[in-house]
C-alpha cells in the first residue's frame, strides 16, 4: 500500500494538472520510493483539497448562495436550485482519493513515532470526512479506505456516528501535539511546520463542527464553552496570521487552481443580494471581489448585482452588464481559505449572542474586521457606526457578516445556511425545487452502480436520495 500511495502522488499531475506532481519531488528521496514518511503526502494532499474547494465554491456554493452566477442558461444552474444528479461526483472522488493519502500519513506517523504528524493526519481526516458527510449525509467512513484488507464495497456510516468519530479524532489530535518534538520533514505549505498553528487549526475545526451539531447533540454548547474558556488546553486562532488559509505563491507547484484566471468568472455576474448588502455596508471589499457595472457606452454605474428574478425583473436597458468577477481573485499571489480566524470569532459571537459566553459585540466586530482585512484592505473608520453593520444583538446580523467572511471557503456558507436558515435569500418563480434551498447533494451515480447494496441501505435509512432529504444536523 505504501508503494501505491507514492504512485498516487506521482500520478497526481495527470489528475490535477501539472502542478501537484512537483510537490512529490520536494518531499520524496529519489532512492527511497519503496518507503513513505508522514511528510511525503502532506503538501500534495493540502494543495489538492484546497484546489478542489475552490472549484466547489465557484461551481456550486456561489450559485446556491447567490454570490455570483450565470444567466445565459436557465437549466442545470445551482442558483435556480436545479442540480444535475452527478454534480458532487468530482468532489466525492477527489476527497476519498486524498483521504487515502491522509490515512498513509497517519500510519507512517504512528510507525515512526511522530506524534505531531499523527495529530495532523487525524485533523485532516476529521476535516475531509466532515466535508463529505455535511455534503451528502451518510457516507462510507468506518469501512472506507480499507481496500488493502479486502473491503471494496464499504457500508455507509450514519452521520450521527461519523460526527462522534471525527470529534474524537480532534480531541485525540489536540492531546498529541508536542511542540518540543517539532516537525522534521519539508515545511508544509499551510503552516510552515508550526506545530502550535496546527493545534489551533485542530481546535478551531472542533469548534466549527460542534457548532454545526449544537442543536442536535446535548453537550455541544457546554463543550464549546469549555474550549473557549480554557485556551491553554484548547488554543484556537487568535489572528489572521494564524488561520488555515493557503497562500498560493505562484511558485510551482504552488500555483493557482485556474490555468486561465478569466475562466473563474466567465459569463458570471454578482447577485443583487450580495452586492446590495456590500453597498449598504459601504464595504471596502467591493473592488476586491467585483468590477463595476457598465453601461452600453461603457459608463461606470458603480456596483450593481443582477436580480435573482432577472427574467421578470431585468436590469434597466441602459446597463449592459452587472458587476462581474475580478479575475485577480485567482491570480497569484492568491488565497484559498479553509478555516479562518474570522470564522472562529463569528462562532464566539453566536455563542455570546445565545448567552453561553460574554462580549457578543466584540466578537462580531473582531470577526467582521478580520474577514475584511484577510483580503488586504483596511476597515474604514466608523464602519461599525453604519446602521447596517453595527451589532444589533441578533443572530441575523452575525450570520450576514459571516456569509461574507466565508467567501471562497468551499461549501461553508451553504452549510451554515442549512443550519440556521440565514441569511434569508430572495427567491424567484423561475427557480426549481419549489424554490427550496437544497439540503444536500445526491450521491454520485458510481455509488449506486458500483456499491449498489450499501447505497440502497443508506438511501433507505436516510429517507431517499434527493436534494431535499435533510441530514442529521439540518434545521427542521
Amino acid at each position: 500500500m505504501k508503494k501505491n500511495i507514492i504512485i498516487v502522488i506521482l500520478s497526481c499531475s495527470a489528475i490535477f494538472s501539472a502542478c501537484t506532481g512537483d510537490f512529490e519531488e520536494i518531499n520524496t528521496h529519489p532512492n527511497q520510493l519503496e518507503d513513505i514518511t508522514a511528510g511525503n503526502p502532506l503538501n500534495p494532499t493540502i494543495y489538492a483539497l484546497a484546489r478542489r474547494n475552490t472549484y466547489q465554491a465557484r461551481n456550486i456554493t456561489f450559485g446556491l448562495m447567490q454570490v455570483f452566477f450565470r444567466i445565459d442558461d436557465l437549466v442545470d444552474q445551482p442558483y435556480l436550485y436545479d442540480l444535475t444528479p452527478d454534480i458532487g461526483a468530482s468532489f466525492w472522488n477527489d476527497y476519498y482519493k486524498w483521504l487515502t493519502n491522509i490515512n498513509e500519513i497517519e500510519k507512517a506517523a504512528i510507525e515512526d513515532e511522530k506524534p505531531n504528524y499523527q495529530a495532523i493526519a487525524l485533523t485532516l481526516k476529521a476535516y475531509a470526512f466532515s466535508m463529505l458527510t455535511d455534503t451528502f449525509g451518510d457516507i462510507p467512513m468506518e469501512e472506507a479506505l480499507n481496500a488493502e484488507n479486502g473491503v471494496f464495497f464499504p457500508e455507509f456510516s450514519k452521520q450521527e456516528d461519523i460526527y462522534q468519530i471525527i470529534l474524537d479524532y480532534l480531541e485525540k489530535a489536540n492531546e498529541l501535539y508536542d511542540s518540543d518534538k517539532g516537525m522534521v520533514y519539508t515545511d508544509d505549505i499551510l503552516f510552515g511546520n508550526d506545530v502550535h498553528k496546527w493545534q489551533k487549526f485542530t481546535n478551531s475545526l472542533h469548534l466549527r463542527l460542534l457548532l454545526r451539531i449544537s442543536d442536535k447533540q446535548n453537550g455541544a454548547y457546554a463543550k464549546m464553552t469549555t474550549m473557549i474558556n480554557t485556551p491553554s488546553q484548547y488554543p484556537v486562532f487568535t489572528s489572521n496570521a494564524e488561520d488555515a488559509v493557503l497562500q498560493v505563491t505562484g511558485e510551482a507547484p504552488n500555483i493557482s487552481p485556474w490555468d486561465r484566471s478569466s475562466d473563474f468568472g466567465l459569463f458570471r455576474y454578482y447577485g443583487a443580494f450580495f452586492i446590495d448588502n456590500l453597498n449598504k455596508f459601504n464595504d471596502p471589499r467591493r473592488p476586491v471581489f467585483a468590477t463595476v457595472a457598465r453601461g452600453l457606452n461603457d459608463e461606470d454605474y458603480g456596483y450593481i448585482g443582477q436580480p435573482i428574478d432577472i427574467v421578470q425583473n431585468p436590469l434597466p436597458d441602459s446597463i449592459a452588464t452587472a458587476s462581474s468577477v475580478q479575475k485577480s481573485l485567482v491570480e497569484e499571489p492568491m488565497i484559498i481559505p479553509m478555516l479562518t480566524y474570522a470564522e472562529v470569532e463569528f462562532i464566539k459571537a453566536e455563542l455570546a449572542q445565545k448567552g453561553y459566553i460574554a462580549d457578543a459585540k466584540e466578537h462580531y466586530e473582531n470577526g467582521t474586521r478580520a474577514a475584511i482585512e484577510m483580503w488586504g484592505v483596511e476597515v474604514p473608520d466608523h464602519y461599525f457606526e453604519n446602521e447596517f453593520t453595527k451589532y444589533d444583538g441578533t443572530l441575523e446580523r452575525i450570520m450576514l457578516q459571516k456569509y461574507y467572511a466565508l467567501y471562497l471557503t468551499d461549501y461553508q456558507s451553504w452549510f451554515e445556511h442549512r443550519r440556521t436558515g440565514l441569511p434569508v435569500l430572495p427567491t424567484a418563480s423561475t427557480m426549481y425545487n419549489d424554490a427550496l434551498m437544497p439540503s444536500r447533494l445526491t450521491y454520485p451515480i458510481s455509488s449506486s452502480t458500483m456499491n449498489s447494496e450499501n447505497y440502497k441501505d443508506a438511501v433507505d435509512a436516510m429517507g431517499g436520495d434527493n436534494i431535499n432529504v435533510k441530514v442529521w444536523w439540518d434545521i427542521d
